[in-house]
């Protein structure tokens, strides 16, 4: 799926950033694993506390405090946020519990993946099983899928 990502990236001049928390990278990793991808590839910023949220990509403290780091608030704020930090056309976050547990009380599972891409924001709530290592992977392939379900539509808005 990255390789058809950065091929589509690539044909119509985009460039892609990452922002990323219960992934710590993994994202960014998948996406730079394609040769050719330091054409396209701005930046990834793995997020993983609130401070760097608000600090390297501007997700807001009040969106913290009322709606928590795992939001479809954060999630959008931290695509829109990395997009425009990185001077990059699109952005694809991740924010999540990957377990053992949440911490918060939350069921571990629940994750939020958030798209912009120029100009557009889509976020999509997960509720996501297996192990730490599991959850985060599938969460890494639905943050792809949505990445590329989102230039699918862009590329449709563009005929």
């Amino acid at each position: 799926m990255q390789k058809e990502i950065i091929k589509e990236l690539i044909k119509r001049g985009l460039t892609v950033t990452t922002v990323e928390s219960c992934t710590g990278g993994m994202i960014a990793a998948a996406l730079t694993d394609v040769p050719g991808s330091s054409e396209v590839f701005k930046r990834g910023f793995v997020t993983y506390c609130d401070e760097a949220k608000h600090e390297m990509v501007g997700v807001r403290t009040e969106t913290l405090e009322k709606y928590t780091a795992v939001s479809a608030q954060t999630a959008a704020e931290m695509s829109e946020g990395g997009a425009k930090t990185a001077k990059a056309d699109c952005c694809v976050s991740v924010t999540g519990y990957a377990g053992p547990d949440s911490g918060s009380g939350e069921p571990v599972g629940l994750v939020y993946v958030g798209c912009h891409v120029c100009g557009e924001t889509e976020v999509k709530e997960l509720h996501l099983t297996g192990t730490r290592a599991q959850i985060r992977a599938q969460a890494r392939d639905e943050a792809l899928a949505l990445l590329q379900k989102s230039l699918e539509k862009y590329m449709d808005r563009m005929k």
